[in-house]
């Protein structure tokens, strides 16, 4: 085996859901929807197969997606990006995280993340040579948020990149405007790129407002922002997602892009374009729902003694169990601390997925109450 495997080991969510098919427990620990996305867009899918759009895309993606990606980000966040230079389609979110990272960090380079963190993070920054560095998130209330200085006293004269993901995957976590300018003044300090993974920034609790980082003065020319379609509209199964950046940068991405996957998956892009032109309604139709579906497993843990902590974005939920063994074989969910680098800071905090259907978040509440 490969020394660069040493440190990346087997994923947790390939654990979580072969329990969870052993046992026939609910799998509340994966971050999968059991509802589809909408018609409308799968239709389009369908049709784009059956007209003979199943060769390759542009390396870039098709005209039509970037174009919709731009457009849409303009309308609700007020960005302008340049379709043409600035906007690259990539298969997942996680291939954009992965060609950034490897386009633009070399072995030996230090890369930070927040700690707890999406795994694949961990691995891809192995597999470019480089060594990562944790910042823990600082607890603020009944949510979490980021300490400036535990990452100023991280910084060392060899770390290259900042790995942020906001919304935050696991803790729920979305970090206001006044962090995301104080991370501007560090990241210019340091001469700091940062990689925003953004896939959560359309699932919002009611009355939350997501920033995105690139908004940020002094942020843009030094930020790769990767989003996806797969959390937003419920098509994880896709693999759709896009990198933004400015052209030089995103030039470098679409360098290492091209020998990774090369191109992403044509028939499914057009249907993506017509979600983010059309779909609106239906994003938010999905977040009232989620807000529902959060709510009902908040009361079961809730009765049931778990400390629960505020979503803030995301459709995950983070809780402290009241004593060990108190979440029932029947009920899968992820411990927050195989996401850290500090397990034992998490000691007792499980993520819970409340994407799942009606009928299966309704017995898992029930299964949690006992």
């Amino acid at each position: 085996m490969a020394k660069r495997l040493d440190t990346v080991g087997d994923s947790i969510f390939a654990e979580l859901s072969a329990r969870a098919l052993k046992t026939g427990a609910i799998n509340l620990g994966q971050g999968f929807p059991d509802d589809d996305g909408p018609k409308g867009m799968l239709e389009i899918a369908q049709e784009e197969i059956v007209r003979g759009h199943n060769q390759y895309a542009p390396l870039t993606g098709i005209p039509e997606l970037r174009k919709a990606i731009a457009e849409e980000r303009a309308e609700r966040l007020g960005q302008s990006w340049n379709p043409d230079t600035e906007v690259c389609v990539t298969s997942g979110a996680t291939e954009g995280i992965a060609a950034s990272i490897l386009a633009t960090v070399n072995p030996g380079d230090e890369v930070i993340v927040f700690d707890p963190f999406y795994d694949s993070y961990a691995a891809v920054i192995a597999f470019a040579g480089a060594i990562r560095r944790p910042v823990p998130l600082q607890r603020e209330g009944n949510t979490w948020g980021l300490d400036l200085d535990e990452l100023k006293a991280t910084i060392t004269n060899r770390t290259r990149a900042i790995i942020l993901n906001n919304p935050h995957n696991p803790t729920g976590s979305l970090f206001p405007k006044e962090q995301l300018e104080e991370l501007s003044e560090v990241a210019n300090q340091y001469d700091l790129l940062v990689i925003s993974d953004e896939v959560y920034e359309r699932l919002l609790a009611p009355g939350e407002v997501f920033i995105p980082t690139a908004s940020i003065k002094g942020l843009r020319e030094r930020t790769i922002t990767v989003s996806s379609a797969a959390k937003t509209f419920n098509v994880t199964g896709w693999k759709t997602g896009w990198v933004l950046a400015e052209a030089p940068l995103l030039k470098q991405v679409m360098q290492t892009k091209q020998f990774l996957t090369f191109v992403s998956t044509t028939p499914f892009q057009a249907a993506v374009a017509y979600a983010l032109r059309e779909e609106s309604k239906w994003v938010e139709q999905w977040n009232t729902t989620l807000h529902e579906r959060r709510e009902q497993l908040r009361r079961s843990l809730e009765e049931m003694g778990w400390e629960i902590t505020l979503t803030k974005g995301s459709y995950f939920l983070v809780a402290r169990e009241p004593h060990k063994g108190a979440l029932p074989e029947s009920v899968v969910a992820l411990p927050v601390g195989a996401l850290s680098d500090d397990p034992q800071r998490w000691e007792g905090y499980y993520r819970f997925a409340f994407c799942k259907g009606e009928e299966a978040t309704a017995e898992a509440a029930r299964r949690l109450r006992g």
